[in-house]
Parts: structure tokens; sequence; C-alpha cells
């Protein structure tokens, strides 16, 4: 049914950058529409059997109030796929988002706004910009190259096709100075730049096409270089093999395109939501799950005090490998210990019966049934759940709620301007208190 194009009325936003819409009693997922409005989509997935239709607004017939011109040559349909809703006002995106989270959390954790302790909105970040301007707050972009042609681009919506680009709106100044979209990446597939918001750091990551080789980087600005050969490894070419970022007071070395928050203002930002949920005392013990370069860990150690301790769990060895530089002198004192493990493997083999404080911040898939469980058996005065998807963290409540604990409140920040993406903190207490 591809190419298909019917005329519909959009109906209300869904997670995962769409409305919903109803033809002759099917469902379409449409882009590039807004809630209200009547559109001719033009369907982009799906066959006669499908429960559902993907479809492109090709044609807006009757626009809604906030809709807006694309700031972005390459948004709309058929084109870049990074963007969802750069076709509304930066009100209507937050709107947008408000609506996806109070559905999920309906759906799947059973609690409106008022019961997770949510105000009901999705709060901006960063200051008031002039209208059709963009916020810059992309500091990682991964560029997708085109085979046929060796230029840099990104990737079309739900596509390994190339959607060339002279620039991307919202990458930070430190990306868009590098110039990768001007120049050819003949036998590369892949090349992800990255720019720190903490120092003059850049560096751009390159995955070469299988027996290519690497070229000469010789971008408008200093640059270190890395490559991933074929079996995923990392292998440093020229310069630093990390960035240097800054954050809660601290200097963090974040190796081999790592973790970090890409929003300039993200850590700063999340650790405050977080210290704040859990009100640290001195003396107390906290656990750091999924913790990444130990951003959590080092703020936590800061307020837990001499007498405090914290245990961070991470995966990824490289992570594990920064957190212990980063804290190296939280660590030597004791107060800060880094566990290279699966969270889920490794939190019942550490023989700990009981915490005062917990922070996660998992992977989109969430915690899990398990995790949570075994974290309410640990009987946490309060837990810091970080969050990226709602629909995880809506899955995680409902089993929170099944292991005895409540959010006592929850905010939601738009962490990534034009994107259907946001982050979410939420504090967590036994249902008892």
């Amino acid at each position: 049914m591809v190419g298909q194009r019917y005329e519909v009325e959009v109906g209300p936003v869904a997670h995962g950058g769409h409305c919903v819409a109803r033809h002759e009693g099917r469902v379409l997922f449409v882009r590039h529409a807004l809630p209200g409005e009547r559109v001719v989509a033009e369907v982009t997935d799906g066959s006669a059997t499908s429960r559902f239709l993907r479809a492109d607004a090709v044609e807006v017939l009757t626009p809604s109030k906030d809709r807006v011109e694309p700031p972005c040559a390459f948004a709309g349909p058929g084109r870049c796929g990074g963007c969802d809703w750069q076709h509304a006002t930066p009100g209507a995106q937050r709107k947008l988002k408000v609506q996806v989270l109070t559905e999920q959390l309906r759906q799947l954790a059973k609690l409106s706004p008022a019961e997770a302790g949510w105000d009901g909105s999705v709060e901006p970040v960063g200051g008031k910009l002039p209208a059709g301007v963009v916020p810059r707050w992309r500091t990682r972009v991964q560029y997708a190259v085109d085979p046929a042609t060796g230029r840099a681009g990104l990737r079309r919506h739900r596509s390994h096709e190339v959607q060339p680009v002279d620039g991307c709106l919202i990458a930070a100044p430190g990306i868009s100075e590098l110039g990768v979209e001007t120049r050819a990446w003949d036998g590369m597939a892949t090349v992800e730049a990255i720019t720190s918001s903490g120092s003059s750091d850049r560096q751009v990551i390159l995955t070469p096409q299988e027996g290519a080789r690497l070229p000469i980087v010789e971008l408008d600005r200093p640059v270190s270089v890395m490559r991933i050969d074929g079996h995923g490894g990392l292998h440093k070419v020229h310069g630093r093999s990390f960035v240097r970022e800054r954050a809660a007071g601290r200097t963090w070395r974040v190796s081999d395109g790592g973790f970090w928050q890409i929003h300039p203002e993200a850590p700063d930002l999340l650790v405050s939501a977080v210290l704040e949920g859990l009100d640290p005392q001195e003396g107390e013990n906290a656990l750091d799950l999924y913790c990444g370069v130990g951003l959590f860990a080092g703020a936590l150690a800061d307020q837990l005090g001499e007498t405090g301790a914290v245990l961070g769990i991470e995966s990824s060895k490289q992570s594990v490998a920064d957190a212990r530089h980063n804290l190296a002198d939280l660590i030597g004192d004791g107060r800060v210990r880094i566990e290279c493990d699966k969270v889920e493997r490794l939190l019942p083999r550490t023989g700990i019966t009981e915490t005062d404080l917990v922070v996660l911040d998992p992977p989109r898939a969430g915690a899990g049934r398990e995790t949570v469980r075994h974290l309410a058996g640990l009987s946490p005065r309060r837990i810091a759940y970080v969050a990226c998807d709602p629909a995880a963290l809506s899955r995680d409540l409902a089993f929170f709620a099944d292991a005895g604990y409540r959010p006592v409140s929850l905010r939601a920040f738009d962490l990534f301007p034009m994107t259907q993406h946001f982050e979410c903190v939420a504090i967590l207490e036994p249902v008892e208190r």
C-alpha cells in the first residue's frame, strides 16, 4: 500500500513523533502533521494485512494554528528523519510532549499527572530565542555517508537512505564549525562528530566500509580522530581518545564516544533535579545504577560527606575506567566504589541488603520488573529515576507500584527541542510514607 494517498482528519499525538488518523477503520500513524489538521497522507510503510499504516502528510488542507514553516530545508516528508516537530511552534512541541507523557502514564502506569506528582508541564531549557531561531543543542551528531557520492548526511526516517545536508540546525556550534558536511568521506560508512560543552575538545569517530582505508582528516578546527574496526572496537588515530566535560563542579573524562548527555545544560540540570528530589543526608549510603562515567555518583558522594558511601554499577568497561579516573579522590578515601557488570546480574550478588538512596538512569528499554523488585527489597527511603523514554518510565512505575513504591514528584525537561524526545526525573518513596 506504499504510495497510496488518503485525505484524513488528524487526531491526537502518539508516542513516536507522529499523530493518529483513521481511514475506513484503519489506523494511520502520520508524521509531519498536527492534531486537528486535515491533510493528504501518503502511505510510507504497510500492506493490506498490516494492523496499521505509517504515512507522511504530503499536503496540508486545513493547518493548525500551531503550524509553522520548518526552519530547516531538510525537514519534511521523505527527507531527514532527525527532527519530528520542526513544523510546530516551540510551545506546541512541549504541549505535544505533555500529551504523550500524560497518555503513557495513564495507559501503562495507571496514574494521572497528579498521582505521579507531576505539574503537567514539560519545562523549557535554555533562554528564549527569537521566532524562527532553532536552539543549537546537539553536541553529538552521527552522519551517514552516501556511498555513491562520499557526502555526509543524515538518515531519512526509518530508512538507511542518506539525506545529504550542508548543515544541521540543531547541531551545537562546535559541531557546525568542523565542516564535516563540506568534504568527501569516500570509503566511510559513518562519521560521528563530538564537541565538548565544557572544553575546546572535539572528536570525530570514523567507521570505514569493509576494506576501505582511512582518509587524512583535515577539518576546519583541531580535532581528535578515532576509528571503529570491523568488530566494533575503537582505536585512536591521533589526538586524545576522550573529550573533557565540565559539570557538577568537576571535570569529566568521556572516552571513545561514551555516554554523556548531549544537551549542554543537561548534566547540571539533571544532577540538580536528582539531588533536590533525594535530599541526601550526611552519612547515608546510595546506589548509582547504570552510572556511566560517574556523574551522579560523584554528585551524591559530595553531599553524603566523609561517612557516606556510593556504589556505582555500569556495564561499559570504558565508562567504568573513566568513572574510576573521574572519581579517583572519592574512591581513594573509600566513599565511592565503581563496579563493572550488568545491573541485573551484579546487583543481586553484591550482598547489599539495604540502602538509603538509589539513582537509576537506565537505557531506553528501562530497568525492568526484576531490577525494580530487587531495588524495592533494599528499602531505600527515596529513589531517583532518570528516564529518556516515557513508555519505559511508565512501565517501570507500574512495577514499582507492585513493589510498594509510588512517585511523589515527576519533572519533564525539553532537552531535545525539535524532536519527539524529552527527559524525565521521577522521585519515588515507599507507599507507607
